[in-house]
């Protein structure tokens, strides 16, 4: 008898919750996912990657309007370099 009463106890708290959750969704109050629009997924592109060694690489970024040199090592990320997008010429640019 005691069990049931638990596993009542949990199937409601987890009711609510999940009423709690859709309730939020439905008021915009909170987002499922991600935005999938377009101008979300133009905001941050990955122009080029070079590995350097199999735990070390480095990453060009495109950012809104900027570009970022981002090195990567097991302990973690640094920006190297950052400059408007508009100061970089693309490759291939200059034939």
């Amino acid at each position: 008898m005691e069990i049931l009463q638990q596993l009542l106890a949990v199937a409601l708290v987890l009711g609510a919750l999940g009423a709690l959750v859709w309730t939020m969704k439905r008021k915009g109050w909170a987002r499922g996912r991600v935005s999938s629009s377009r101008d979300a997924q133009t905001q941050l592109e990955v122009i080029g990657r070079l590995a350097l060694t199999p735990q070390h690489s480095v990453h060009l970024i495109r950012l809104a309007d900027r570009i970022l040199l981002v090195g990567l090592s097991p302990q973690g990320c640094n920006v190297l370099e950052s400059a408007p997008a508009s100061s970089i010429r693309p490759s291939g640019a200059d034939r």
